[in-house]
């Protein structure tokens, strides 16, 4: 196989869900072959860089083996290899948000009325 379809790869890597979602993702940008935008149908060969953002999470790998079927989890790893500048991104935004905590994670559902009127209060 000298080259498959990137947004194809994706999938069988395992990076996301469904191949309509990497192909959404690859038409909206959020992946870049060799540094530069590309299109879902584009070939991806061994030995090229992908840096990908799928939500917070952002990988920068290099492609090691191609494949078209979506196999098992550890088969999908072997499909590529993640960069050291890459672990130590997502290490450090991992250890980011386990000390910080988000504004939001105690806000559930709507507020009531009291919630309301502090929120008016707040504004003036």
């Amino acid at each position: 196989m000298s080259g498959i379809r990137i947004d194809k790869w994706l999938w069988a890597a395992r990076f996301f869900k469904t191949r309509s979602l990497a192909t959404d993702a690859v038409s909206g940008g959020k992946v870049r072959l060799n540094d530069a935008p590309t299109k879902p149908s584009r070939d991806v060969k061994a030995g090229d860089r992908l840096e990908i953002s799928n939500g917070d999470t952002r990988w920068q790998v290099v492609v090691l083996a191609l494949s078209d079927k979506r196999g098992p989890a550890p088969e999908a790893r072997l499909l590529y290899e993640e960069t050291a500048a890459s672990i130590a991104e997502r290490e450090a935004e991992q250890q980011r948000r386990q000390l910080a905590r988000e504004p939001a994670a105690e806000i559930h559902g709507r507020p009531t009325k009291r919630d309301r009127r502090q929120i008016d209060r707040f504004g003036r």
